[in-house]
C-alpha cells in the first residue's frame, strides 16, 4: 500500500481513463465477473449492502461484497462469497491481487480507489459466486466502479450534499453524477429522494428506457406496531423489525428488498428477507458498544454509541435515532465529535443543538486533513452549545468518569468514518 500510495495522483480528477487502461492490461477482469447490483448515493449505501448481503446469504447465495472505506483494516473492503455467509480476504490473497494490479498498471499514475477496485474485479473474476454488491466510492459518473456496462440492479441510496468540491454544489449536480450509473434497460432501483434530485434520476431512468422502481411510488416501506411493512405491485411483506438501529434503517432495509424484487436472476423467498433484514450488521453506524476497552474507561452503567456519520443528512438521521433512544429511556446526551477539515461541522453538529449542550470535540489521529480542534470547537460555540476539548477520544471518556451524574449518560462519538475506525480499534473491537 506505500508504494502505491507513491502513485496517487497530487490531485484527485475524476476520470476512468487510468481505470480503463489497467483493466486492459488485467484483461478485463470486470467482465468476467457474476451479476452485479451496483450502489451508488450519499448516506445509507453501506447499511444497504449490508441487508443485501444478509439476504442473499440467507437464500444460500454465494457473495462477493466491495465496499469502501474501511473502519480498521483494508480487508473489510473486500468479502468473498463463499460458503457460510463469505470471509473477509486474507492478507496473503489481498497482497497478491494488489502485486498483481502493481505490475500491470507499470508505474503510471493511479489512485489507490482506482487500483483497490481492479484489485477486487480480479479477485472477484477468479473466485466463483452467484452475485457481486459494487458500492460507488465517489459520485457515480465517473467513479472506478462505473466501468460495470451492464449491471444485475443498479441502486441510489438517499442523496444529500458532500463531497462538493468535485460532484458540484448543488443537489441536482450531485443527483446527476449518482443517476449516471444507470444504464441503458437495466432496472433501477431508488430510495425516496428530495424532489430536485428525484426529478434528475427519473430523467436519466427515461432517457436510458432503465425501468425505475422508486420509493414511495413503485413501493413503499413502513413501521407497523414496530414490525417492517413491505409494499408493491406484488404484494405486501410483513417482516420483524431491522437489527440496526434507528427509523432511516427502515427505508435502507426497504430499499434492498425493493432491489431484490426488481431483478430476475434470483428468487427470494419471505424467509430469507426476513433472516437478512433480522440478521444484517453493519459496524459504526448507530452502533452499541457494550464492552472493551474504551467502554471501561466511560461512566458506569452508561450507553456508548459509535456512528460515523459526517454531513447534515447523517447527522439528521442520527439525531433522529437519539431521540427514539430517548423517548425509550431518558439519559443526558454527551457528544464526542471528530471531523474532517472538508465537512461541513456547522451543518452536522445543527441536528444536536436540540437534544444537549454538551459537546466533546476531539481531533482524529493520523490524518493529515482532520479539522483542527479550534475551528471545531467554534463550530459549536457558532450554535450556542458548550464545549470542551480533549486531546483524544479516550481523555474525553476519563473526563466524563470524573463526573457525577444523577443518571448514567447516553454517549455518542460520531463525526468521521476515520474516527470510528480509530474507536473500533482502540475498544478492541475490529470489524469480522
Amino acid at each position: 500500500m506505500a508504494r502505491l500510495s507513491a502513485l496517487h495522483p497530487r490531485r484527485i480528477d475524476l476520470s476512468l481513463e487510468r481505470m480503463q487502461r489497467l483493466l486492459e492490461r488485467l484483461d478485463h477482469p470486470e467482465g468476467k465477473l457474476p451479476p452485479v447490483i451496483h450502489v451508488a448515493g450519499t448516506n445509507g449505501k453501506g447499511s444497504t449492502i449490508a441487508y443485501l448481503r444478509a439476504i442473499l446469504a440467507a437464500a444460500g447465495l454465494r457473495v462477493h461484497v466491495y465496499t469502501s472505506p474501511y473502519l480498521v483494516r483494508i480487508n473489510e473492503c473486500f468479502r468473498l462469497g463463499r460458503a457460510g455467509g463469505g470471509t473477509l480476504v486474507s492478507d496473503d490473497e489481498l497482497s497478491t491481487a494488489l502485486e498483481h494490479c502493481e505490475q500491470a498498471n507499470a508505474g503510471a499514475p493511479i489512485t489507490i480507489f482506482e487500483i483497490e477496485t481492479a484489485a477486487a474485479f480480479c479477485l472477484f473474476a477468479q473466485h466463483p459466486a452467484d452475485v457481486v454488491l459494487l458500492e460507488v466510492g465517489l459520485g457515480g459518473r465517473l467513479d472506478a466502479t462505473n466501468v460495470i456496462e451492464a449491471p444485475l440492479v443498479s441502486v441510489i441510496a438517499p442523496v444529500s450534499m458532500d463531497h462538493t468540491e468535485f460532484l458540484g454544489d448543488t443537489l441536482t449536480a450531485i443527483a446527476g453524477e449518482k443517476a449516471a450509473i444507470i444504464k441503458r434497460g437495466v432496472a433501477a432501483v431508488c430510495a425516496e429522494q428530495v424532489p430536485e434530485a428525484m426529478a434528475v434520476i427519473e430523467a436519466q431512468a427515461r432517457g436510458l428506457r432503465a425501468p425505475l422502481h422508486a420509493a414511495g411510488q413503485q413501493w413503499h416501506v413502513n413501521v407497523e406496531c414496530g414490525r417492517l411493512v413491505y409494499q408493491d405491485d406484488r404484494g405486501l411483506i410483513d417482516l420483524a423489525a431491522p437489527r440496526l438501529f434507528g427509523r432511516h434503517q427502515f427505508d435502507n432495509a426497504g430499499l434492498a428488498i425493493a432491489t431484490l424484487r426488481a431483478q430476475q436472476a434470483f428468487r427470494i423467498e419471505t424467509a430469507a428477507f426476513e433472516a437478512g433484514i433480522v440478521n444484517a450488521e453493519w459496524p459504526a453506524r448507530m452502533q452499541r458498544l457494550a464492552s472493551g476497552a474504551l467502554v471501561e474507561l466511560a461512566p458506569r452503567s452508561c450507553e456508548v454509541w459509535l456512528d460515523g456519520g459526517h454531513n447534515a443528512e447523517g447527522g439528521r438521521v442520527v439525531a433522529a435515532a437519539l431521540g427514539d433512544l430517548e423517548e425509550r429511556v431518558s439519559r443526558p446526551l454527551v457528544v464526542i465529535v471528530g471531523m474532517m477539515g472538508n465537512k461541513d461541522a456547522n451543518g452536522f453538529l445543527a441536528n444536536f443543538a436540540g437534544l444537549t449542550r454538551h459537546i466533546i470535540a476531539v481531533q482524529i489521529p493520523d490524518r493529515d486533513h482532520a479539522m483542527p480542534l479550534d475551528r471545531l470547537a467554534d463550530a459549536v460555540r457558532q450554535l450556542g452549545m458548550r464545549v470542551e476539548t480533549a486531546p483524544g477520544v479516550e481523555a474525553a471518556l476519563r473526563s466524563l468518569a470524573g463526573l457525577a451524574y444523577e443518571v448514567p449518560p447516553r454517549i455518542l462519538i460520531t463525526g468521521s468514518l476515520y474516527l470510528a475506525g480509530h474507536v473500533l480499534g482502540l475498544n478492541g473491537t475490529p470489524p469480522g
